[in-house]
Protein backbone atom coordinates (compact mmCIF):
# COMPACT_ATOMS: atom_id res chain seq x y z
CA UNK A 1 0.00 0.00 0.00
CA UNK A 2 1.26 3.45 -1.17
CA UNK A 3 1.90 5.34 2.19
CA UNK A 4 0.04 8.57 0.70
CA UNK A 5 -2.87 6.82 0.14
CA UNK A 6 -4.81 5.74 3.34
CA UNK A 7 -8.68 5.34 3.03
CA UNK A 8 -9.82 7.46 5.78
CA UNK A 9 -13.06 6.68 7.89
CA UNK A 10 -15.11 9.26 9.81
CA UNK A 11 -17.95 7.19 12.58
CA UNK A 12 -20.57 9.96 12.96
CA UNK A 13 -22.48 9.29 16.13
CA UNK A 14 -25.77 10.79 16.72
CA UNK A 15 -29.32 10.27 17.12
CA UNK A 16 -31.02 12.98 15.25
CA UNK A 17 -31.19 11.85 11.75
CA UNK A 18 -31.12 15.42 10.32
CA UNK A 19 -27.95 16.16 11.76
CA UNK A 20 -26.19 12.68 10.78
CA UNK A 21 -27.94 13.90 6.83
CA UNK A 22 -26.11 17.50 7.23
CA UNK A 23 -22.24 16.06 8.29
CA UNK A 24 -22.93 13.45 5.56
CA UNK A 25 -23.34 16.24 3.07
CA UNK A 26 -20.45 18.15 4.54
CA UNK A 27 -17.81 15.07 4.76
CA UNK A 28 -18.52 13.00 2.06
CA UNK A 29 -15.86 13.31 -0.26
CA UNK A 30 -13.49 13.59 2.48
CA UNK A 31 -13.36 9.90 4.01
CA UNK A 32 -15.55 7.03 3.86
CA UNK A 33 -18.33 8.04 6.33
CA UNK A 34 -20.23 5.14 8.80
CA UNK A 35 -23.20 6.41 10.95
CA UNK A 36 -24.28 5.28 14.90
CA UNK A 37 -27.85 6.44 16.16
CA UNK A 38 -26.56 5.81 19.37
CA UNK A 39 -23.68 5.26 22.26
CA UNK A 40 -24.09 1.11 22.06
CA UNK A 41 -24.08 1.07 18.39
CA UNK A 42 -21.20 4.10 18.57
CA UNK A 43 -19.15 1.43 20.47
CA UNK A 44 -20.37 -1.87 18.80
CA UNK A 45 -19.06 -0.09 15.41
CA UNK A 46 -16.07 1.32 16.50
CA UNK A 47 -14.75 -1.96 17.23
CA UNK A 48 -16.09 -3.27 13.95
CA UNK A 49 -14.63 -0.62 11.91
CA UNK A 50 -11.83 1.17 13.56
CA UNK A 51 -12.50 4.15 12.27
CA UNK A 52 -10.09 7.15 12.07
CA UNK A 53 -11.84 9.83 13.02
CA UNK A 54 -15.48 9.45 15.31
CA UNK A 55 -17.61 12.88 15.39
CA UNK A 56 -19.72 11.81 18.90
CA UNK A 57 -23.01 13.72 20.46
CA UNK A 58 -22.77 14.54 23.69
CA UNK A 59 -26.16 14.23 24.70
CA UNK A 60 -28.16 10.92 23.82
CA UNK A 61 -30.63 8.55 24.94
CA UNK A 62 -28.82 5.64 26.06
CA UNK A 63 -25.15 6.22 26.79
CA UNK A 64 -23.43 9.88 26.62
CA UNK A 65 -20.55 10.93 24.26
CA UNK A 66 -18.83 10.80 27.94
CA UNK A 67 -19.28 7.34 28.52
CA UNK A 68 -18.69 6.12 24.94
CA UNK A 69 -15.36 7.66 24.67
CA UNK A 70 -14.04 6.21 28.21
CA UNK A 71 -15.13 2.71 26.51
CA UNK A 72 -13.34 3.41 23.25
CA UNK A 73 -10.47 5.00 25.16
CA UNK A 74 -9.83 1.74 27.40
CA UNK A 75 -10.32 -0.83 24.35
CA UNK A 76 -6.96 -1.98 22.62
CA UNK A 77 -8.57 -2.09 19.08
CA UNK A 78 -9.59 2.14 19.16
CA UNK A 79 -7.99 3.51 21.91
CA UNK A 80 -6.19 5.23 18.82
CA UNK A 81 -9.39 6.82 17.34
CA UNK A 82 -9.49 9.77 17.39
CA UNK A 83 -12.79 12.01 18.74
CA UNK A 84 -14.34 15.37 18.07
CA UNK A 85 -17.84 16.05 20.47
CA UNK A 86 -20.83 17.52 19.01
CA UNK A 87 -22.62 19.49 21.30
CA UNK A 88 -25.67 21.91 21.46
CA UNK A 89 -24.10 22.98 24.77
CA UNK A 90 -20.62 25.15 25.03
CA UNK A 91 -19.48 25.85 28.41
CA UNK A 92 -16.43 25.58 29.87
CA UNK A 93 -16.55 22.41 32.62
CA UNK A 94 -17.90 20.13 29.48
CA UNK A 95 -15.14 21.25 27.36
CA UNK A 96 -12.63 20.38 30.40
CA UNK A 97 -14.06 17.09 30.53
CA UNK A 98 -14.43 16.22 27.29
CA UNK A 99 -10.67 17.02 26.35
CA UNK A 100 -9.55 15.30 29.69
CA UNK A 101 -11.29 11.99 28.36
CA UNK A 102 -9.39 12.26 25.45
CA UNK A 103 -11.17 13.84 23.07
CA UNK A 104 -9.22 16.21 20.70
CA UNK A 105 -11.86 18.87 19.58
CA UNK A 106 -15.71 19.99 19.68
CA UNK A 107 -17.89 21.35 16.83
CA UNK A 108 -20.95 22.93 18.30
CA UNK A 109 -24.66 22.86 16.71
CA UNK A 110 -26.01 24.41 14.58
CA UNK A 111 -23.53 23.70 12.07
CA UNK A 112 -21.84 25.98 10.66
CA UNK A 113 -20.63 24.05 7.41
CA UNK A 114 -17.28 26.34 6.90
CA UNK A 115 -16.06 25.71 10.11
CA UNK A 116 -16.84 22.31 10.26
CA UNK A 117 -15.63 21.36 7.65
CA UNK A 118 -12.43 23.41 7.83
CA UNK A 119 -12.04 21.60 11.20
CA UNK A 120 -12.83 18.03 10.17
CA UNK A 121 -9.69 18.70 6.89
CA UNK A 122 -7.58 19.87 9.61
CA UNK A 123 -8.14 16.51 11.62
CA UNK A 124 -7.68 14.83 8.76
CA UNK A 125 -4.71 15.85 7.60
CA UNK A 126 -3.18 15.29 10.98
CA UNK A 127 -4.18 11.80 11.03
CA UNK A 128 -3.06 11.25 7.69
CA UNK A 129 0.27 12.61 8.81
CA UNK A 130 0.37 10.37 11.80
CA UNK A 131 -0.82 7.22 9.85
CA UNK A 132 2.38 7.98 7.27
CA UNK A 133 5.00 8.23 10.24
CA UNK A 134 3.63 5.33 11.94
CA UNK A 135 3.72 3.26 8.75
CA UNK A 136 7.64 4.42 8.03
CA UNK A 137 8.47 3.24 11.65
CA UNK A 138 6.70 0.35 11.50
CA UNK A 139 7.35 -0.88 7.72
CA UNK A 140 9.83 -3.86 7.24
CA UNK A 141 11.42 -2.25 3.58
CA UNK A 142 11.81 -5.19 1.67
CA UNK A 143 8.07 -6.28 2.13
CA UNK A 144 6.26 -3.58 2.89
CA UNK A 145 4.42 -5.56 5.50
CA UNK A 146 4.12 -4.70 9.31
CA UNK A 147 8.20 -5.46 11.23
CA UNK A 148 8.97 -6.89 14.69
CA UNK A 149 8.74 -3.74 16.22
CA UNK A 150 4.86 -3.57 14.98
CA UNK A 151 4.15 -6.92 15.35
CA UNK A 152 5.23 -6.60 19.06
CA UNK A 153 2.66 -3.81 19.57
CA UNK A 154 -0.16 -5.39 18.06
CA UNK A 155 0.18 -9.03 19.91
CA UNK A 156 0.08 -7.07 23.38
CA UNK A 157 -2.77 -5.53 22.10
CA UNK A 158 -4.61 -8.39 20.89
CA UNK A 159 -4.02 -10.58 23.83
CA UNK A 160 -5.31 -7.91 25.89
CA UNK A 161 -8.07 -7.53 23.34
CA UNK A 162 -8.94 -11.59 23.67
CA UNK A 163 -8.52 -11.90 27.35
CA UNK A 164 -11.46 -9.61 27.70
CA UNK A 165 -13.28 -10.67 24.90
CA UNK A 166 -13.07 -14.61 25.52
CA UNK A 167 -12.96 -15.14 22.02
CA UNK A 168 -9.93 -17.63 19.85
CA UNK A 169 -7.07 -16.05 18.92
CA UNK A 170 -4.46 -17.42 16.25
CA UNK A 171 -0.63 -16.85 16.28
CA UNK A 172 1.20 -18.58 13.85
CA UNK A 173 5.03 -18.27 12.62
CA UNK A 174 5.87 -19.26 8.90
CA UNK A 175 9.29 -19.96 7.68
CA UNK A 176 9.87 -20.12 3.96
CA UNK A 177 11.03 -23.97 3.42
CA UNK A 178 14.99 -24.02 2.32
CA UNK A 179 15.32 -20.58 1.67
CA UNK A 180 19.36 -20.46 2.44
CA UNK A 181 19.49 -23.05 -0.26
CA UNK A 182 17.79 -20.56 -2.49
CA UNK A 183 19.80 -17.51 -1.47
CA UNK A 184 22.62 -19.70 -2.41
CA UNK A 185 21.94 -20.59 -5.66
CA UNK A 186 19.50 -17.99 -7.42
CA UNK A 187 20.89 -14.85 -5.61
CA UNK A 188 20.15 -12.43 -2.89
CA UNK A 189 18.50 -10.51 -5.48
CA UNK A 190 16.14 -13.39 -6.34
CA UNK A 191 15.79 -13.87 -2.73
CA UNK A 192 14.31 -10.49 -1.93
CA UNK A 193 12.14 -10.91 -5.27
CA UNK A 194 10.67 -14.07 -3.33
CA UNK A 195 10.17 -12.49 -0.53
CA UNK A 196 7.94 -9.70 -1.96
CA UNK A 197 5.88 -12.41 -3.87
CA UNK A 198 5.35 -14.38 -0.24
CA UNK A 199 4.22 -11.14 1.27
CA UNK A 200 1.91 -10.26 -1.77
CA UNK A 201 0.85 -14.45 -0.65
CA UNK A 202 -0.40 -12.91 2.83
CA UNK A 203 -1.97 -9.84 1.46
CA UNK A 204 -4.56 -12.14 -0.91
CA UNK A 205 -5.63 -13.99 1.92
CA UNK A 206 -5.61 -11.94 4.94
CA UNK A 207 -8.57 -9.47 4.26
CA UNK A 208 -10.55 -8.91 7.66
CA UNK A 209 -9.91 -5.57 9.64
CA UNK A 210 -7.84 -6.58 12.41
CA UNK A 211 -6.42 -10.21 10.64
CA UNK A 212 -2.30 -8.66 11.09
CA UNK A 213 0.86 -10.14 9.11
CA UNK A 214 4.25 -8.94 9.51
CA UNK A 215 8.01 -9.96 8.51
CA UNK A 216 9.59 -11.40 12.06
CA UNK A 217 12.97 -11.56 10.64
CA UNK A 218 14.46 -13.28 7.13
CA UNK A 219 12.76 -15.15 5.82
CA UNK A 220 9.88 -15.68 9.16
CA UNK A 221 6.90 -14.11 9.30
CA UNK A 222 4.06 -14.03 11.84
CA UNK A 223 0.52 -13.63 11.31
CA UNK A 224 -2.65 -13.12 14.16
CA UNK A 225 -5.89 -13.78 13.41
CA UNK A 226 -8.43 -12.84 16.12
CA UNK A 227 -11.78 -14.65 16.45
CA UNK A 228 -10.13 -17.57 15.00
CA UNK A 229 -10.33 -20.92 16.06
CA UNK A 230 -8.38 -24.35 14.82
CA UNK A 231 -10.51 -25.07 11.96
CA UNK A 232 -10.40 -21.39 10.86
CA UNK A 233 -6.68 -21.12 11.58
CA UNK A 234 -6.11 -24.27 9.45
CA UNK A 235 -8.20 -22.93 6.78
CA UNK A 236 -6.41 -19.82 6.41
CA UNK A 237 -2.89 -21.29 6.87
CA UNK A 238 -4.10 -23.76 3.57
CA UNK A 239 -5.44 -20.69 1.71
CA UNK A 240 -1.59 -18.79 2.41
CA UNK A 241 0.12 -22.02 0.96
CA UNK A 242 -2.08 -22.00 -2.46
CA UNK A 243 -1.28 -18.28 -2.83
CA UNK A 244 2.39 -18.86 -2.53
CA UNK A 245 1.96 -21.75 -4.96
CA UNK A 246 0.16 -20.05 -7.21
CA UNK A 247 3.31 -17.74 -7.39
CA UNK A 248 4.70 -20.26 -9.10
CA UNK A 249 8.62 -19.68 -7.56
CA UNK A 250 11.30 -22.23 -9.07
CA UNK A 251 13.52 -23.31 -6.29
CA UNK A 252 14.81 -26.74 -7.83
CA UNK A 253 16.98 -27.06 -4.41
CA UNK A 254 14.26 -27.60 -2.20
CA UNK A 255 13.68 -31.03 -1.08
CA UNK A 256 10.30 -30.38 -0.80
CA UNK A 257 9.37 -29.98 -4.59
CA UNK A 258 10.47 -27.83 -7.28
CA UNK A 259 8.74 -24.29 -6.19
CA UNK A 260 9.11 -22.12 -3.06
CA UNK A 261 7.27 -23.39 0.22
CA UNK A 262 6.25 -22.56 3.20
CA UNK A 263 5.89 -24.18 6.76
CA UNK A 264 4.29 -23.00 10.09
CA UNK A 265 3.46 -23.35 13.47
CA UNK A 266 0.26 -21.98 15.26
CA UNK A 267 -0.80 -21.62 18.71
CA UNK A 268 -4.78 -21.36 19.43
CA UNK A 269 -3.89 -19.82 22.98
CA UNK A 270 -6.49 -20.35 25.76
CA UNK A 271 -8.00 -17.25 27.14
CA UNK A 272 -8.56 -18.79 30.68
CA UNK A 273 -4.67 -18.22 31.22
CA UNK A 274 -2.30 -15.44 31.29
CA UNK A 275 0.00 -15.56 28.67
CA UNK A 276 3.20 -12.88 27.22
CA UNK A 277 3.88 -11.64 23.71
CA UNK A 278 7.10 -13.65 24.24
CA UNK A 279 5.59 -16.99 25.71
CA UNK A 280 2.80 -17.13 22.54
CA UNK A 281 6.06 -16.57 19.95
CA UNK A 282 7.87 -18.88 21.48
CA UNK A 283 5.07 -21.70 21.59
CA UNK A 284 4.31 -20.48 18.05
CA UNK A 285 8.00 -20.87 16.98
CA UNK A 286 8.13 -24.54 18.85
CA UNK A 287 5.48 -25.93 17.03
CA UNK A 288 7.12 -24.35 13.47
CA UNK A 289 10.51 -26.18 14.55
CA UNK A 290 8.08 -29.33 14.55
CA UNK A 291 6.76 -28.97 11.46
CA UNK A 292 9.78 -28.46 10.04
CA UNK A 293 11.34 -31.61 11.48
CA UNK A 294 8.15 -33.69 10.48
CA UNK A 295 9.26 -32.92 6.58
CA UNK A 296 8.30 -29.10 5.72
CA UNK A 297 5.48 -27.63 3.90
CA UNK A 298 3.14 -28.72 6.20
CA UNK A 299 1.40 -26.71 9.94
CA UNK A 300 1.60 -28.20 13.14
CA UNK A 301 -0.69 -26.44 15.35
CA UNK A 302 -1.85 -27.08 19.36
CA UNK A 303 -3.82 -24.94 21.90
CA UNK A 304 -1.89 -23.14 25.08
Amino acid sequence: MDIENFELKILIVDDEKANRKILKELLHDQAKIIFAKNGEQAIEFAKKHVPDLMLLDVVMPDRSGFEVIEVIKNDPVTKGVSVIFITGLANCSDEEKGFALGGCDYIYKPFNANIVTARIATHLELIQQRKMLDRIAHIDALTGLSNRRKLDITLKHELAAHKREHKPLTVAMLDVDYFKQYNDNYGHGAGDIALKKVAASFREVLNRPRDFVARYGGEEFTIILPDCNEQGAKLVLQKVFEALANKEIKHEFSDVGNLVTMSAGAVIVNCEQSHTVDSVLQEADRLLYQAKHNGRHQVAIDVM
